[in-house]
């Protein structure tokens, strides 16, 4: 039996239950993203309000964004494991409500002149719990969506997954644009601002009603009847470090690439345009609008090229060609606003081929047995210490040296990183995530085939009863 015969997959859900994984897996990250582009986009107001004039507030709101990655592997570490123990639905409806409840409460902080230094204090501690909930949510949604879809489209269904992250952005973006062109800044620095933040208790409460009507993936249920799941977080930490340094270390490689790339571009655009070129806040709102949409519908087309053509390639062709494009992009952006566009644009279409398969890539690098924690726990582990902080080391390099181009210079560093990691890279499109091995690897296809026989045998076994 040749290896492609034993690509075996648990039975694939009717489409009804798979478009409400799809839709309960992205809703989450939309809420996730909304929270993020909202508060780049309104960096400035934020720092107005919550921070004493004249202390640049602008680099301590960003701090701010920092802190709530720095605390996300804390996050992983705690609903990873859990995630692998308890099943990945009920960790997901926990975390949405964290997040959006966090989010919510941004919007309700007083400002700097009622309540002095307890307005940053605040502000950095819903930080704190939103990046608490954020370390589980996003390993959790790519392991629920990476498990209901069927094997040979996960590239096209993962993609979704992402088209709900740029969802959420760009609303964020376009409500902070129409508050911006509606509002004079003494309005928006005093209640303008806040008002995308309220939205978030709605939109967590659809997202926890849509989770809350969801089975557990049929990967996780067949492995809990099996009773193979974790028993405690200490084995999944164990077998983490002692069997699946390969894929940690691969996965922290590829976060690093497609963390920078996303903060830099998408989170710190705005910010850039204004403190450093020197642009109108309305334009500098508007020139990530275009890119961020385009990018929104080409996600789908790039996630199914990668379930024809494979992950890796698709990982390849994107950090090779961003290295090659940073610096003559960045230098475009600098030019004008029609520049600062096409640049953007770009840029943004060439990054998407990593966003559009990231949720079909990470969870496919490790078994069932480990895959929430292990996706987790090196999904934010990298994206602490370099995709959250993007934003406060570019700003504060920026503002020691002068130099203007020292963004294109750092993503162009982690996409060299990117590509080392891309080479190792074990190619699962098209196979199966059932087992508890990982996926790709010999061991992997010599499971599957007893998962079939095993399935044959079952099969064999009704069709004799019935007769």
């Amino acid at each position: 039996m040749s290896q492609t015969d034993t690509r075996a997959t648990v039975g694939e859900v009717p489409p009804s239950v798979l478009r409400r994984a799809i839709g309960a897996s992205a809703i989450g990250n939309a809420v996730e993203w909304f929270d993020y582009g909202v508060y780049a986009y309104l960096t400035t107001h934020i720092a107005a309000s919550l921070f004493p004039e004249g202390e640049n507030g602008v680099l301590y709101t960003l701090l701010g964004f920092a802190v709530s990655f720095l605390i996300r592997p804390i996050g992983g570490l705690f609903w990873g494991p859990l995630g692998d123990k308890i099943g990945r639905k009920r960790v997901l409806a926990m975390t949405i409500i964290l997040m959006a409840t966090s989010t919510l409460a941004v919007g309700l902080i007083p400002s700097y002149a009622a309540i002095g230094i307890w307005a940053p204090i605040l502000l950095y501690t819903c930080r704190v719990v939103q990046g608490f909930s954020a370390g589980g949510e996003y390993g959790g949604a790519a392991t629920f969506m990476a498990e209901y879809a069927p094997d040979k489209r996960r590239g096209f269904f993962g993609s979704f997954l992402e088209v709900g992250t740029l969802v959420g952005f760009t609303v964020g973006n376009v409500i902070a644009l129409l508050l911006v062109n509606t509002l004079d800044d003494a309005s928006m620095q005093s209640w303008g601002w806040r008002l995308p933040f309220l939205l978030a208790a709605p939109l967590g409460l659809i997202g926890m009603y849509l989770r809350s009507r969801m089975e557990d993936t049929p990967v996780f249920r067949e492995l809990e009847e099996e009773q193979k799941t974790e028993d405690t977080a200490a084995h999944v930490f164990k077998d983490l470090i002692t069997k699946f340094a390969r894929p940690i270390l691969t996965l922290f490689g590829l976060v690093i690439a497609l963390n920078v790339v996303n903060y830099t571009l998408l989170s710190y655009m705005p910010t850039y345009l204004q403190t450093t070129l020197g642009m109108d806040e309305s334009d500098a709102l508007l020139v990530p609008l275009f890119g961020q949409i385009a990018m929104l519908f080409t996600l789908p087309l790039f996630g199914m090229l990668s379930d024809r053509i494979g992950r890796r390639p698709m990982w390849m062709f994107s950090c090779i060609a961003l290295v090659i494009a940073v610096i003559p992009m960045y230098l475009l952006i600098g030019t004008n606003l029609a520049g600062a566009i096409i640049g953007f644009a770009v840029l943004g279409m060439l990054y998407a081929p990593q966003l559009a398969t990231i949720s079909a890539t990470f969870p496919a690098m490790f078994p069932t047995i480990v895959r929430f924690a292990g996706v987790a726990i090196g999904y934010n582990v990298a994206t602490s210490l370099f995709g959250g902080t993007a934003s406060a080391i570019n700003e504060g390099i920026i503002d020691a040296t002068g130099n203007s181009l020292v963004p294109a210079f750092y993503m162009l560093g982690a996409c060299l990183i990117g590509i080392a990691s891309a080479y190792f890279l074990i190619e699962t499109k098209g196979l199966s995530l059932r087992g508890t091995e990982i996926p790709g690897t010999p061991e992997s296809f010599e499971e599957q085939r007893e998962l079939e026989l095993e399935r044959l045998a079952e099969e064999e076994r009704r069709v004799s009863g019935r007769t």
